[in-house]
């Protein structure tokens, strides 16, 4: 990701906290910057070490590091992501965590156990004398009890303890956790670096602006099957009402398009360009009061999407008061 070379020679020049907090919308990068502050506070190599450098890739510990196998680092992720996170870096899956059996789902939290066993890692002295480094992701997972226990150590840190924690909510992490660290602010990257990096993704450049300018979540839609093509006649398909258009996609998923539209269509409404849709696509309106009505209950929606009593029911009402919207808007 092109973009991120700037932000971490800046991070590596100019920080001075042992705690960096890295912020930004979601889909940008976050994760993947954190791990290479990690790699370049691990780095073995006299002249990355001395310049401030990013690590250099050939020394022992940046080979340790990119095998997943580094004794110096931790990287903590809630159990529902820690699968597809360290495949999405290329850490081998026997570093994964293996999930508790029994009914219960995978928690999207980091619980305080969780925590526990990295304070054990974080006071064990360096397995090879550089430093002890941890990632948390995302940092705003950490449930309050978790967060709490975590505190003594990111302000009091032993020996050369560092931390990068990553996150695209920082409201939603405690203020004493967000006091104890650097802000470094990751926005999103000039949209032709975005397009670039996506075509030699095999991504079609035109799903960037479906997901707000941010690269990895048009990779993912990408990934889910969504095409350009689909997505720029989704706008008519709702005016038809034709629920098959979100057929195939994941409730929360369904429900997300849906609530761009609903924003573009507001923007329209008001006289502004479509965010995420081209704004030739958008069918014209003229009456705010159905579109409103239409979009908070979309957010009523989008509380229980993970667990919807009928799916399929689910995004055929609302397409279909969509559908009522965009007749009574007009």
């Amino acid at each position: 990701m092109p973009w991120l070379e700037a932000p971490l020679r800046d991070a590596l020049q100019r920080s001075h906290s042992h705690a960096l907090l890295v912020q930004g919308p979601a889909g940008v990068g976050q994760l993947e910057l954190a791990m290479l502050l990690a790699r370049s506070w691990l780095c073995e190599s006299p002249a990355a070490v001395h310049q401030r450098q990013p690590g250099c890739g050939e020394c022992a510990s940046c080979r340790l590091f990119a095998a997943g196998t580094h004794p110096d680092f931790q990287l903590l992720l809630p159990e529902a992501l820690d699968a597809a996170c360290r495949e999405a870096l290329g850490l081998p899956a026997e570093e994964a965590v293996e999930h508790k059996t029994g009914k219960a789902k995978p928690s999207r939290e980091i619980k305080v156990d969780a925590v526990r066993q990295l304070l054990g890692f974080a006071q064990a002295t360096s397995a090879r004398g550089r430093a002890k480094v941890v990632v948390i992701f995302p940092a705003e997972a950490l449930n309050a009890v978790a967060a709490n226990a975590l505190l003594k150590t990111l302000e009091e840190p032993s020996g050369v303890l560092r931390f990068a924690l990553a996150t695209h909510d920082p409201a939603g992490l405690l203020p004493t956790i967000r006091s104890r660290c650097q802000s470094l602010s990751l926005p999103l990257p000039p949209a032709d670096a975005a397009e670039a990096w996506l075509a030699g993704e095999g991504v079609e450049p035109a799903l960037l602006k479906a997901a707000g300018g941010r690269p990895q979540l048009a990779r993912e839609w990408h990934e889910a099957g969504l095409r350009a093509q689909a997505w720029s006649s989704l706008p008519k398909r709702v005016a038809r009402g034709e629920a098959a258009a979100l057929a195939d996609w994941a409730p929360p998923r369904a429900i997300d398009a849906l609530q761009r539209l609903c924003h573009d269509l507001l923007r329209r409404s008001h006289g502004q360009p479509g965010q995420y849709f081209d704004t030739a696509a958008l069918p014209a309106c003229s009456r705010v009061q159905p579109l409103l009505a239409w979009e908070q209950q979309l957010r009523r929606a989008a509380r229980h999407a993970e667990h919807p009593l009928n799916a399929g029911l689910l995004i055929e009402s609302l397409v279909t008061a969509g559908q009522a919207a965009l007749t009574q808007a007009r």
